[in-house]
């Protein structure tokens, strides 16, 4: 069923119409008989399905002649109340008369009837999030017509059939359950399983029962006039770019800024003609794998809606070539022109009548994280982009992907069954058959397998909420297949060996009666579904990986470092590219089984003699933690911060725990209270925390200090070169950091002295509170290198709690109040500003000032865009993103030295 319709306009991207919209701006562009307005450069004004068929009709391809209405024209329907503007009819109508002179024939009249489909296209590639509607214009006079004159009733019948169900969804927002149901019920009497054994007398029934159906359901008969079909066609386009499942699609791959859909009216062409007549989907490379091959499906005697909604199974693209070899030969001959004209992977949809082709679409190809690597590379390689471009080809969010577990091959397993290998990537989880409940479940935190005997766009946030999808219908161009794989979405699709009861919420495959909270294990590169969970491992980088990564660094400016804390997340950040640690967190050492209690009775301690003791025994162990960290990391610097979070996070807060902590530090649970309650603060994050500290509790830094010290004296005295940089978290003012600046350089100092032992090591802050970014130049005198606190710096400078922030934004993020999560993605416009400031004041009293930033924000490419235009020297974020931030990083050098052209 389509997706609700929203009727606000602003807020969904549909704006205010300007003047010159409604005062004869032109609106309509025609392309086809090779000839065509508009060109490939104006998807702002025809959306990309528009700009794409004009650019096929100029090169020469055949496209059957149509023409597209611009996406202005969905701005002024929305600012109007969903009303069509009066002009645009008339020049519909003109334009629909030139496309009868083309073809010779006349639109819902005559022995030559001509047909439409209407479809949406929006200037970003929303694969079927919004509405198409095919075979507009006929009824029971054009449909008699149109038997007559092709000499196929069977399918006049079968296309008229087929518009009222889809008007019914598209068009009217019905359920279709119904005609499903008379549709299956229909085969069955009639001993079928294809839709395509049904006679053209079975179809003409059906056609009744149909009519019956809309009657019931629509409170109105079926539109007769193919005019007003086209009318309510063209509008339900404009509206479905509000539908909800759009309008979700926008905001999980943060597309902003666009004002509306574009409408394509085009002539039909028909693939139900017959075993000459076909159509399909294809991609000129694998969108999974990447490899150079020709990759798609195709269903003789069927029509478009059939492949992409999982109808019937599709053939593989390759068979095409046996059963219907001219038209493939001309496939070819068009898939090969066209991605030498885009310079990119294409995906094509195409219809083939009576043996002879017709483009239907062209748009760049959605590709997993690992094909998009490997296409940028290869088509390096045949010279068709240059280095610099295939950087660019490459989004580095997608990145993530290849970082994705894959099966234990070792580990025991029950395969179930077998479907086609959608979209790659390995995922366990508990068995869900809707949308709803794929989303409640996740929220719970429970990972789950979004089932389904095929997905449509209305399960958007069901497939985005779940590790992974399995349908029993459809093929690897289907709805679920091509979402999943631009998710990033592991998807087995087309497993007919399970049986999907969405109803009864059952999954029945090789003897095993599944039901929902089961386990399922799925491998999307086997297409294998198996029972229970299966254990994963990480995934090896593949050569072409490792080749962009290469490329990146030639390019990039910015520095990457990782933030980690154990000689574990050193070595694997190492392997990912790291250039450093950029934030070691020494609280997260803390948390330790065997340290807690030390740490606890350091806190719990009574006076500075107590405390010392405690700090004395917690020493060696920072001590070889920071040897450890220090010589993963040879040969490159580590940024070690001093103990930030408030001492309240480390205490027994339980009754039983305060007894334990007691009774192994040798007190009275009564003291351990007592001192607990005198720790509790009203708002922690802002109280007594970081530097303040090591302003209270000099010994505390005192014993980090030294610790790093003595680590680093070690480690040189083994001739390994290390470079540590001491992080004082949480600055203000300018005399907190003078004060513990100059006591933690005494006992550097002095412990390098008593050794005899000299090691490069810096002394620097972070910048996370908006009054040192102010007074940048005051601090910058007394350190020698700022990293941003994002995290930190956005909170306060929104004035939000990261712990509570949740219980709006949600809100903010739906009405449009934010654009985007600001801890995921830098505000530049506002905390932006105070780290620009905070680097020209600082680098104006220190010129060679290292400057960084540790938040999450040195993972989000957009972010990191944004430090690399700020002149920072480097990023550092989770081990993990460090091939994000890499190629992120390579991709602002090039975006600002094509701006400085």
């Amino acid at each position: 069923m389509a997706g609700k319709r929203k009727t606000g306009s602003t807020r969904r991207g549909a704006g205010k119409a300007d003047a010159g919209t409604r005062t004869g701006t032109r609106r309509i562009w025609f392309f086809g008989d090779g000839r065509a307005e508009g060109r490939a450069a104006m998807k702002d004004l025809l959306g990309g399905k528009g700009a794409n068929l004009a650019e096929m009709a100029r090169l020469g391809l055949p496209v059957p002649p149509g023409f597209t209405i611009g996406t202005s024209v969905c701005r002024e329907y929305w600012d109007e109340g969903r009303r069509l503007p009066d002009a645009l009819w008339r020049d519909v109508v003109k334009s629909v008369r030139r496309v009868e002179r083309i073809l010779g024939g006349t639109f819902g009249a005559g022995p030559a009837p001509l047909l439409v489909s209407v479809r949406s296209g929006a200037a970003i590639s929303m694969p079927g999030m919004m509405e198409t509607v095919l075979n507009v214009g006929l009824n029971a006079e054009t449909r008699e017509a149109l038997a007559k004159r092709t000499g196929n009733a069977r399918m006049a019948h079968d296309s008229h059939r087929r518009l009222i169900q889809m008007f019914a969804r598209v068009v009217l927002d019905l359920d279709i359950r119904e005609f499903e149901q008379a549709l299956d019920s229909l085969k069955a009497r009639k001993g079928v399983f294809d839709d395509t054994e049904l006679t053209a007398e079975d179809l003409a029934n059906l056609i009744e029962t149909y009519r019956e159906i809309f009657a019931a359901r629509a409170g109105m008969p079926f539109p007769e006039d193919p005019w007003e079909q086209l009318r309510m066609a063209i509008e339900a386009v404009f509206r479905s770019w509000n539908c909800d499942r759009a309008i979700r699609y926008r905001e999980l791959n943060k597309i902003h800024g666009l004002i509306g859909t574009a409408v394509n009216v085009q002539a039909m062409v028909f693939g139900n003609m017959g075993d000459t007549s076909a159509t399909g989907v294809c991609f000129t490379r694998d969108p999974s794998t990447g490899r150079n091959v020709f990759y798609g499906e195709f269903l003789r005697n069927a029509q478009g809606e059939d492949v992409v909604a999982g109808i019937r199974t599709p053939q593989p693209i390759a068979r095409m070539k046996r059963v219907l070899p001219e038209p493939y030969a001309a496939l070819v001959r068009a898939k090969d022109q066209l991605e030498r004209h885009y310079g990119d992977v294409q995906d094509l949809e195409f219809t083939v009548q009576e043996g002879r082709l017709f483009m239907l679409q062209t748009r760049t190809g959605k590709r997993t994280a690992e094909a998009a690597v490997r296409i940028a590379v290869e088509m390096f390689e045949e010279g068709r982009l240059g280095k610099r471009d295939a950087l660019m080809r490459v989004d580095p969010h997608v990145l993530d992907q290849l970082l994705h577990p894959t099966f234990d091959r070792k580990a025991p397993r029950r395969v179930l069954a077998r479907g086609l290998p959608a979209s790659p990537g390995a995922a366990s989880g508990r068995i869900v058959f809707t949308t709803e409940d794929a989303e409640e479940w996740a929220a719970r935190g429970e990972p789950v397998i979004l089932c389904r005997d095929e997905t449509s766009p209305e399960d958007i946030g069901g497939m985005h909420a779940a590790r992974g999808i399995l349908t029993s219908r459809g093929g690897m161009t289907s709805h679920a297949a091509v979402v999943a794989r631009g998710m990033g979405k592991c998807c087995v699709a087309g497993c007919s060996a399970t049986v999907i009861d969405v109803h009864e919420k059952a999954l029945r495959a090789d003897g095993q009666n599944l039901g929902e909270g089961d386990w399922i294990s799925l491998d999307g590169s086997t297409g294998e579904v198996m029972l229970g969970q299966v254990p994963t491992v990480r995934p090896k980088l593949s050569k072409h990986f490792k080749t962009l990564m290469s490329w990146a660094d030639e390019v990039r400016r910015l520095g990457v470092r990782a933030n980690a804390e154990t000689p574990h997340d050193a070595k694997v950040a190492r392997g990912f590219g790291a250039e450093g640690i950029g934030l070691c967190r020494t609280e997260h050492m803390f948390f330790d089984e065997a340290r807690i209690t030390l740490v606890r009775e350091m806190i719990l301690a009574e006076g500075a003699d107590a405390r010392a003791n405690a700090l004395a025994r917690l020493l060696p162990m920072q001590q070889r933690d920071f040897e450890q960290i220090l010589t993963a990391m040879k040969g490159l610097p580590v940024t070690v911060r001093l103990l930030d979070p408030p001492l309240h996070e480390f205490v027994p807060l339980t009754r039983e725990t305060q007894r334990a902590t007691a009774l192994a530090i040798g007190t009275s649970a009564a003291a351990v209270k007592r001192r607990v309650e005198a720790l509790r603060e009203m708002n922690p994050m802002m109280g007594h925390r970081g530097c303040r500290l090591g302003i209270s509790y000099p010994e505390i830094y005192d014993m980090q200090v030294r610790a790093i010290a003595r680590a680093a004296v070690r480690c040189a005295k083994r001739k390994i070169d290390v470079r540590p940089e001491i992080m004082i978290p949480l600055v203000g003012h300018v005399n907190e950091l003078s004060t513990l600046e100059e006591r933690a350089r005494r006992i550097v100092e002095e412990t390098f002295a008593a050794a005899g032992v000299k090691v490069p090591y810096l002394i620097g802050t972070m910048i996370e509170i908006p009054r040192a970014a102010l007074t940048a130049d005051e601090i910058a005198a007394h350190a020698e290198f700022f990293s941003f606190g994002t995290n930190d710096l956005t909170q306060l400078t929104f004035g939000f709690s990261r712990d509570d922030v949740n219980a709006f934004l949600p809100d903010y993020l739906e009405q449009k109040v934010l654009p985007v999560d600001p801890f995921q993605s830098l505000d530049q416009n506002g905390v932006g500003q105070l780290v620009e400031m905070a680097i020209r004041k600082g680098r104006s009293a220190r010129k060679k000032l290292k400057i960084g930033i540790c938040g999450e924000h040195g993972g989000d490419p957009e972010s990191v865009d944004f430090c690399h235009r700020a002149g920072m020297d480097y990023v550092s974020c989770s081990p993990f993103r460090v091939p994000i931030a890499r190629l992120a990083a390579a991709q602002a050098a090039i975006t600002a030295r094509r701006k400085k052209r």
